[in-house]
C-alpha cells in the first residue's frame, strides 16, 4: 500500500533518512517480489491473483467491487486453483479454509450470496478481515479494531480497520487507522492490544512484520487525546520497542496483551505467545514503566506440551465471589488480587495455531515468581476447555469500565471456497461481543453470553408453553423472518423416561455421533434452524444425553452442519462438547440465526458453539425453524420457547462532519 493512500488516518512520524531508506527498499523489495512471484516457486499464488482479476471489476484505483450479475444467473466455476495457503510462510496461522481446490465447485447465484451478508453482526463493508484488536472504551465509545485487506476479500497487505459504536451493535465505519508503511510493519501491521494508564493516555501495542519478515513489538499512541474517535495515530519514533529474543524463531513472538500493573514493582506487565524447540507452547512475560523499555521477566508465565504456537494470548481476572460474580476486574489492577484469596481466579487464554482454536483454562496466578498455574491442569490452555467449539478464533477480551463487565470478541472466518468470498466481494465477520464471568456453580469454566444490547434488536416474538413432541417427529414454530432469529428455549425430561435406561453410551461425542440424524434413548433433541420445507437443507442444534457405565448421565450440545447446504465446496461438520448441568436444572439454549451464523449457548454460555452456514435453498422467505425430537425413550417437552425476529444494526460509514459520525 502507499503510505500516501489517503483512506488512511495514520499520521506518518518524520523518519531519519536511514529508516526512509529502509522503509522505501522494503516496499521496493516487495513490488519486486510481486512481480516475480510468478517466476519462482510460487506459481500457484498468482493464478489466484489471476483468478481473482477474472471475477473482480477496477474500482476507484486500488479498490475493488465483485462483478454483478442478475440474481437469476449462474456463477462459473473458475478453472484455475486458488492460493494453496494463506498466512504461514509469512508466519502467521492458516487464513484459507480447508476448501481450496474447484473440484465440486457450487453454481453460486448472486442472490445466494448476497443473502449471506449478515444483519446484525460486526463485518467491514467490503473484503477481507480477521482478528478484534486493541477493542477499548474511550470517551463514550466502543472501539473496535481489527486485521483488515482494504484491497480484496483475501488474506494479505493487512492494516488496522477500526469502528465506533455507542452500544456494541450499532457501528461507524472509520477510516483506517494504521497501515503497514514503516520497515518494522512494511509486511503488516497485526494484532495488538490497548492499555489505558492512569493518566489517559491510550497505549497500542502491536506486532509487527519487517521488512525481513521478523515479528516485532511496536508502539503507537493516539495523535490527539481529545479526539473520541481516535481517529490519527503517531507510531512511536524509536519503534520497534521489542525483539524475538535469541531462543525463539523471528516468526514465532507475537500478539502483545493488554497490560496488567503491578504494585510490587510499579510496573506495568505484558504477556507474548509464542513456541520452544520442543513445540510447546508458551507465554513470556515482559515489564515495563513507560512502555518504550522493556525487561523480559525469567521464566515462563506458562508452558504447554506439544501445543505449539500460542497465538493471540489474554491473561485476565475474573471475581470466583458469590457476592460479585456478576462484575469484571480491571487488568490495570490484576497483579493486585492476591490468589491466596478463593473470590479471585485468573483466565489464560491461547489461539493453537496447530488446530486454530481458542483455548482456556482457569487458575491461579503468581506474580511475584512470574507463574500462573491452572486449577486442574487435565484441562490445561490447549487440551482443555476452548471458549467455542465451532469455528471461533483470535479473540481478545477488554474491560468495559461502563457496565464493569468483560467483553469478548471473536474472529468468524468462511468455511466456503476463497473463490466464493472473492465473489461475494468480502470474507469473514466478528462474532457476537459476549460477556465473560466466572462460573460459581461449576468452579470450573466460564459462562459467555451476548451482550444485552443486542436484545434491542428484538421484534416481533412467539412464545410456546409445555411443547410435547414424540420421538421420531418434529414440528414447524412460527417465524416469518426466519434468517434473523433470537430463539430461547427450556427443555425437560421426565425421570421416568430417564430411568428406562440401562445400557451405557459413553462413548458418544458430538463429531462421532452420527449428527441430529442419529438417534439415542435420550436424544438428539433440539431445534433446526436455516430449514427448507423438505428439510433438505437444516442446520440442526441439539442436545444428546448419554449414560456412562456408573450410570451419571452426561449432556452433548451439538451443531450438524452436515444437511445445512447442499453446496459441496463448503466444510461441512458436526461440531459441539459436553456441557455441565448440575442436580436440579433444567436443559436451556439460546440460538442467534442471522444468515449464514449461527452463534448457540447451552446452559447459560457454558458451552458454545459457532457455525458458518451457506443455504442454498432455505434462503429468504423459503428458511424456516422446526422443532424435533429423535430420542428412542419418549417424548420431550420444551418448557418454554420464545423466538424473536431480529432486526438488522444499520451499521453506517463516517461522514467525516465536525469531527462525529
Amino acid at each position: 500500500m502507499d503510505p500516501r493512500d489517503t483512506r488512511s488516518s495514520y499520521v506518518p512520524l518524520p523518519t531519519t533518512a536511514d529508516e526512509a531508506a529502509a522503509a522505501a527498499s522494503a516496499a521496493s523489495s516487495r513490488r519486486r517480489l510481486n512481480v516475480l512471484v510468478g517466476a519462482t516457486s510460487s506459481l500457484l499464488l498468482l493464478l489466484s491473483l489471476l483468478g481473482a482479476a477474472l471475477y473482480m471489476s477496477p474500482h476507484n484505483g486500488a479498490d475493488h467491487e465483485p462483478t454483478i450479475l442478475k440474481s437469476n444467473e449462474q456463477a462459473q466455476p473458475s478453472k484455475l486453483k486458488p492460493a494453496v495457503s494463506r498466512g504461514p510462510s509469512d508466519g502467521v496461522s492458516e487464513k484459507v479454509s480447508a476448501v481450496r481446490g474447484p473440484a465440486g465447485s457450487f453454481p453460486w447465484s448472486n442472490s445466494m450470496l448476497q443473502w449471506q451478508r449478515t444483519g446484525f453482526h460486526f463485518q467491514p463493508e467490503k473484503n477481507w478481515m480477521n482478528d478484534p484488536n486493541g477493542p477499548v472504551y474511550y470517551k463514550g465509545w466502543y472501539h473496535l479494531f481489527y486485521q483488515y485487506n482494504p484491497d480484496a476479500a483475501v488474506w494479505g497487505n493487512i492494516t488496522w480497520g477500526h469502528a465506533v459504536s455507542h452500544d456494541m451493535v450499532h457501528w461507524y465505519h472509520l477510516p483506517l487507522a494504521m497501515v503497514p508503511d514503516q520497515w518494522y510493519d512494511i509486511n503488516g501491521v497485526w494484532t495488538g492490544s490497548a492499555t489505558i494508564g492512569p493518566d489517559g493516555q491510550v497505549y497500542m501495542l502491536y506486532t509487527g512484520s519487517t521488512n525481513a519478515s521478523v515479528q516485532v513489538q511496536n508502539l503507537a499512541i493516539p495523535s490527539d487525546l481529545s479526539d473520541p474517535l481516535l481517529l490519527h495515530w503517531t507510531k512511536y519514533e524509536g519503534n520497534p520497542v521489542l525483539t524475538p529474543p535469541s531462543n525463539l524463531l523471528p516468526k514465532d513472538f507475537r500478539d502483545p496483551t493488554t497490560a496488567w500493573f503491578d504494585n510490587s514493582d510499579s510496573t506495568w506487565r505484558i504477556a507474548i505467545g509464542s513456541k520452544d524447540d520442543s513445540h510447546a507452547g508458551i507465554a513470556l512475560v515482559y515489564k515495563t514503566k513507560d512502555f518504550i523499555s522493556y525487561e523480559q521477566i525469567p521464566g515462563l508465565l506458562h508452558k504447554v506440551a506439544k501445543t505449539g504456537m500460542w497465538e493471540c494470548v489474554d491473561f485476565y481476572a475474573v471475581s470466583a465471589s458469590l457476592s460479585s460474580a456478576n462484575q469484571a476486574i480491571d487488568t490495570t489492577v490484576l497483579a493486585t488480587m492476591s490468589n491466596s484469596q478463593d473470590d479471585v481466579r485468573h483466565v489464560l487464554k491461547a489461539s493453537m495455531d496447530d488446530d486454530r482454536n481458542d483455548y482456556y483454562a482457569v487458575g491461579r496466578y503468581d506474580a511475584i515468581n512470574n507463574k500462573w498455574k491452572p486449577d486442574n491442569a487435565q484441562i490445561d490452555v490447549g487440551i482443555g476447555l476452548r471458549y467455542d467449539w465451532g469455528i471461533f478464533y483470535a479473540s481478545k477480551t477488554f474491560f468495559d469500565p461502563v457496565k464493569q463487565r468483560r467483553i469478548l470478541w471473536g474472529w468468524i472466518g468462511e468455511t466456503d471456497s476463497e473463490k466464493a468470498d472473492i465473489r461475494k466481494g468480502w470474507a469473514s465477520l466478528m462474532s457476537l461481543p459476549r460477556t465473560v464471568l466466572f462460573d460459581v456453580k461449576t468452579k470450573s469454566n466460564l459462562l459467555q453470553w451476548p451482550v444485552e444490547e443486542v436484545e434491542q434488536l428484538r421484534l416481533n416474538s412467539t412464545t410456546y408453553n409445555n411443547l410435547t413432541i414424540d420421538t421420531a417427529s418434529y414440528f414447524r414454530l412460527s417465524a416469518s423472518r426466519a434468517a434473523q432469529l433470537d430463539i430461547v428455549a427450556e427443555f425437560e425430561i421426565k425421570n421416568t423416561t430417564l430411568e428406562k435406561a440401562v445400557e451405557a453410551d459413553e462413548e458418544y461425542s458430538c463429531t462421532t455421533g452420527g449428527g441430529a440424524a442419529g438417534s439415542g434413548l435420550f436424544g438428539p433433541f433440539g431445534f433446526l434452524v436455516l430449514a427448507d420445507k423438505s428439510l433438505s437443507e437444516q442446520t440442526a442444534v441439539y442436545f444428546y444425553i448419554s449414560r456412562n457405565s456408573n450410570g451419571s448421565l452426561k449432556t452433548h450440545f451439538c451443531h450438524d452442519e452436515t444437511r445445512s447446504s447442499k453446496a459441496t465446496d463448503i466444510v461441512k461438520k458436526v461440531v459441539g462438547n459436553v456441557v455441565p448441568v448440575l442436580s436440579g436444572e433444567t436443559l436451556t439454549m439460546r440460538i442467534l440465526v442471522d444468515h449464514s451464523i449461527v452463534e448457540s449457548f447451552a446452559q447459560g454460555g457454558r458451552t458454545c458453539i459457532t457455525s458458518r452456514v451457506y443455504p442454498t435453498k432455505a434462503i429468504d422467505d423459503a428458511a424456516g425453524v422446526y422443532l424435533f425430537n429423535n430420542a428412542t425413550a419418549g417424548s420431550i417437552t420444551a418448557k418454554s420457547i420464545t423466538i424473536w425476529e431480529m432486526g438488522s444494526s444499520n451499521n453506517r460509514s463516517y461522514n467525516g462532519n465536525d469531527g462525529q459520525p
